[in-house]
């Protein structure tokens, strides 16, 4: 199958509290922090997501469809002033991520299910998400959360994240909220997440810095493991 768009690389590897902070000791020298992130080198990110009533996302997860899609709103920090539609396509250890701008009203009437102003809207994935909530009955369905602690090397263009506190809340009418209402998504609190990203090579030096015993790559989703409750 030849695969059209620019995908990337994306292997996910559990980590413990341990392994994590041996390999970020060893990144740090190497690696760039992400210039976005706060003082602490992190950010917090939330993500709605949508499905359908008959689990759509989630299926195709679960039964490992080669080539799948999900939509997501997502935000940063929980500033509403920044807000990006996304739809995340995954083919095996491929990714390609497609995205546009939305502001907090757009993000708030799609929520509410006000949907007739996206025909006309200048971006086409917005459109694209009206004619799936119409015809595929897409609808928000989780909010899952997370701290990212990101690192970008330019050869490559790799980046690797590590990712901690993911928890869920299942849809309710106020997604766009400064105090949120969740628990975790994982079976323990020190859950840790390395998710590490590239274009078409991994650098040796990246790939050697990497090498920790008893590191084994996953399939995980935050989607999926927020799911268990509903």
């Amino acid at each position: 199958m030849q695969l059209q768009g620019n995908y990337r690389h994306e292997l996910k590897y559990p980590v413990s509290y341990a392994d994590y902070l041996a390999i970020r000791q060893r990144l740090r020298p190497v690696m760039k922090n992400d210039p976005h992130t706060n003082t602490d080198g992190r950010y917090t990110i939330r993500s709605i997501y949508f499905d359908n009533s008959d689990d759509k996302a989630l299926r195709e997860k679960i039964d490992g469809i080669q080539k799948r899609e999900k939509f997501r709103i997502r935000y940063y920090n929980d500033d509403f002033s920044f807000i990006t539609l996304e739809k995340k396509i995954k083919y095996n250890n491929l990714s390609m991520k497609l995205d546009a701008l939305i502001t907090e009203a757009e993000c708030r009437a799609i929520l509410d299910g006000r949907m007739e102003w996206m025909m006309e809207h200048p971006s086409g994935l917005v459109r694209e998400l009206y004619c799936k909530m119409k015809y595929q009955q897409l609808r928000p369905r989780v909010l899952v959360s997370y701290t990212r602690e990101p690192y970008i090397y330019h050869a490559g263009n790799v980046r690797i994240t590590f990712d901690s506190e993911i928890r869920t809340s299942l849809y309710h009418s106020s997604f766009l909220e400064q105090n949120i209402h969740d628990i975790s998504a994982t079976d323990t609190s020190s859950h840790m997440l390395m998710e590490v990203k590239f274009d078409f090579y991994l650098p040796d030096i990246i790939a050697c810095l990497l090498q920790t015993e008893g590191l084994r790559q996953q399939a995980f989703s935050k989607y999926g493991a927020s799911r268990r409750f509903g």
